[in-house]
């Protein structure tokens, strides 16, 4: 797994329990799946399909630093499917772990598109 973007924890992102509020943190994971994908099928046109379940396994806090790390599960013929977990970059202890997220490619009319990719580029 690659772990390419870090984000610090502030007194914004934190919920009434002084944690790490959930929405922010899969907000973060949205932005940067999307940014990815884009790379990889180099398409601006790329969405959020699906999201598998996902585990809330520690939390976060203000002042702390995470790190978001994603690994390409497979390439489709429109879509690419990636995994994803978060984690605190101090400690290495695991915020959150996504199995399965489908981003698909669209084309100028928003249909889905064939993108001809078939493996990870050097740019992601």
């Amino acid at each position: 797994m690659k772990f390419q973007t870090r984000k610090w924890v502030k007194p914004e992102d934190l919920n009434p329990n002084g944690t790490l509020f959930g929405g922010k943190l899969l907000a973060w994971i949205d932005e940067e799946v999307a940014l990815y994908s884009i790379i990889q099928l180099e398409n601006y046109r790329v969405v959020t399909k699906h999201m598998s379940e996902i585990n809330f396994r520690s939390s976060a806090e203000q002042g702390d630093i995470i790190e978001i790390g994603m690994e390409v599960i497979k390439f489709g013929n429109t879509s690419i499917t990636l995994k994803c977990e978060v984690r605190n970059i101090m400690t290495r202890a695991t915020i959150i772990t996504i199995d399965s997220i489908t981003m698909v490619c669209l084309d100028v009319n928003g249909k889905p598109f064939q993108h001809g990719k078939t493996e990870v580029s050097a740019m992601g």
